[in-house]
């Protein structure tokens, strides 16, 4: 899982946790609730699970957005650092797989 410094709102469930994947949906209720500042330990892929807006805090004080589509995934390499916001009006959530080996 992500090293969490801080904790944020958004809540996350576990479904797949073995020794090769983590497999973590991200729920965030409202506008404004985060996952907290944290930096990825390992490579990632992220499936929206519906389309909106997210905010990324970024270390240097940049703030970027993020708009996603249902179900299109993105990739990242591990290190990435930053604090993900509920930019949305609505709920929105998306599952986060950690590829661990």
């Amino acid at each position: 899982m992500c090293d969490s410094p801080t904790s944020g709102t958004a809540v996350p469930t576990v479904f797949i946790d073995n020794e090769r994947t983590r497999v973590t949906e991200w729920r965030f209720a409202e506008k404004g609730s985060d996952t907290g500042w944290h930096r990825h330990e390992y490579d990632y892929v992220v499936v929206p699970m519906g389309d909106g807006i997210l905010e990324i805090d970024l270390p240097d004080g940049e703030r970027v957005t993020a708009e996603l589509k249902t179900g299109v995934p993105y990739f990242r390499e591990l290190g990435v650092e930053h604090n993900v916001i509920n930019g949305n009006d609505f709920e929105f959530a998306f599952v986060e797989i950690e590829f661990l080996k």
